[in-house]
């Protein structure tokens, strides 16, 4: 006899985390709902939509075929699909993951149980960031570091630092054959889903538990010796380099964090894995996943619409079709994000984000197209690494100082540039490289907003000693509005 329901969100696929570690196979009715809200949006990104739906209707079919009551919903709404069951039962699921899908089921009377996708309680949270003057990332990790003692012997860090960080910067390496990443066959499920969303999925992401361990296996063994020094590189050569892949699992719950660092430790443990690399991957999932999920719900649902560079500018039409720019920078992470829904975090940092932020494109517009685009793209992980730290939206709450770069920088750690129309080393003149161009009449623009910041302090007197200004302010113009229409 069914006496509760248990409704589990399309972010919190385990059996092991959520509602479902104490689930009933006698007495509860596992809920699973497919909102046509989101699925009947031309705005999602289908290979996004995909992972999402198949990876739910396959672990709905895995709960059902091992015992539990399942019933999987298609209705208007997620409340929508919990008013026809029509059911007088108490309905619990785990905390959602964002702030308006908490209010939704929380006016439904849906019960909270904890949410232990991640390896810090919210409460643990918000008792370190209200101690602290400002948000140091590196300050939460080493706690995290200590309290979860992973690559810590006596409360110190193994290898004698806790950060690697300087040693992980090289730039794309020459004549290196990166691992190919893994492919997986498309099933029943999967063919369905991808015949109801009219789209052909492409062979990159797994849909189900199974598969998703085998990604985990596959990044220990071929990748994490080699994820820690080139993890700020990019190159057209390969898509991955190192990269885990592991984003969109973690956040969709078909692995969890401990597993994954577990996995990783191990694997050093045994030997073949260089301190450097085990430490950044370790530092990712435990420290940055975990610290921006925290910050997240510390920052309060308001801090998604800040805007305190006054940011107006349309979206850019490259954003929409990867061919609307003669950037190969651009052109070529837009054309990733458009095949695969993803890139890592570089290119969104400093090549899509930069670029939003030096050409003042509205923040939530960007932030709105990075959530629709991209595979991860969990609302709890675009709000913050979007508005805080890739347009610095929020004023500098979460990072000092705003991540803009010029084209010397991405020169530096790509191989874009070498086939590009533009010159990264120019800042004006028709063959310019803009965002050699945006950089500086960014700073121009923003001066009297930095010129009281410290750690903007270089940038911001460099403008004094830059001789061809007003020709910069003239091409920066040009730029400007040649990305409007989609011609630069």
């Amino acid at each position: 006899m069914i006496e509760r329901i248990l409704y589990v969100a399309f972010d919190q696929l385990n059996l092991k985390h959520g509602v479902l570690a104490k689930a009933n196979k006698e007495k509860d009715l596992i809920v699973f709902v497919e909102s046509q809200r989101m699925t009947e949006s031309a705005l999602w990104h289908k290979e996004r939509l995909f992972f999402l739906i198949s990876s739910a209707r396959h672990f709905a079919k895995a709960l059902q075929d091992s015992g539990f009551q399942v019933s999987y919903i298609k209705s208007k709404t997620t409340v929508d699909g919990l008013k026809s069951l029509k059911l007088d039962l108490p309905i619990f699921c785990a905390e959602p993951s964002s702030f308006k899908q908490t209010a939704l089921l929380s006016k439904h009377g849906v019960k909270f149980t904890p949410n232990d996708f991640f390896l810090t309680p919210r409460p643990l949270f918000f008792d370190w960031a209200t101690k602290q003057k400002s948000f140091v990332m590196e300050n939460f990790y080493r706690l995290q570091r200590q309290r979860l003692g992973i690559l810590v012997t006596d409360n110190k860090p193994e290898g004698g630092q806790w950060n690697f960080d300087k040693d992980n910067r090289l730039g794309p390496p020459k004549n290196y054959e990166f691992p190919e990443p893994l492919s997986f066959q498309r099933d029943e499920i999967d063919l369905e889903v991808a015949k109801e969303l009219s789209m052909q999925p492409s062979s990159t992401w797994a849909t189900t538990r199974a598969d998703a361990l085998k990604a985990l296996t596959h990044f220990v063994s071929k990748n994490l010796a080699g994820f820690g020094p080139y993890e700020d590189a990019s190159t057209n050569q390969s898509w991955t380099l190192h990269h885990s892949l592991l984003s969109p699992y973690l956040n969709n719950g078909l692995l969890h964090a401990s597993e994954v660092v577990d996995a990783a430790v191990a694997a050093y443990r045994n030997g073949g894995i260089p301190i450097q690399s085990a430490e950044a991957f370790v530092r990712q999932v435990i420290g940055w996943r975990e610290y921006i999920n925290g910050m997240y719900w510390f920052l309060g649902e308001e801090y998604r619409e800040l805007n305190g560079l006054n940011a107006n500018r349309k979206l850019l039409p490259v954003f929409v079709d990867s061919k609307k720019s003669k950037m190969n920078c651009v052109s070529s992470v837009v054309a990733d994000v458009e095949q695969r829904a993803w890139t890592h975090h570089i290119p969104r940092l400093m090549i899509l984000s930069n670029l939003a932020l030096i050409t003042g494109t509205n923040p939530q517009e960007f932030l709105d197209w990075m959530r629709q685009n991209f595979i991860d793209a969990a609302e709890w992980v675009m709000v913050p690494n979007v508005i805080g730290m890739g347009v610095h939206a929020d004023s500098g709450r979460l990072m000092t100082k705003p991540y803009a770069a010029g084209g010397a920088y991405i020169n530096r750690m790509t191989q874009y540039c070498k086939s590009c129309v533009y010159d990264p080393k120019l800042r004006v003149g028709d063959n310019a490289c803009p965002f050699t161009t945006l950089y500086w009449d960014f700073l121009d623009r923003n001066a009297e907003v930095f010129r009281s910041n410290h750690r903007m302090a270089q940038q911001i007197n460099g403008i004094k000693r830059l001789s061809d200004l007003p020709e910069l302010r003239v091409r920066a113009k040009e730029v400007l509005s040649g990305l409007d229409k989609g011609t630069i």
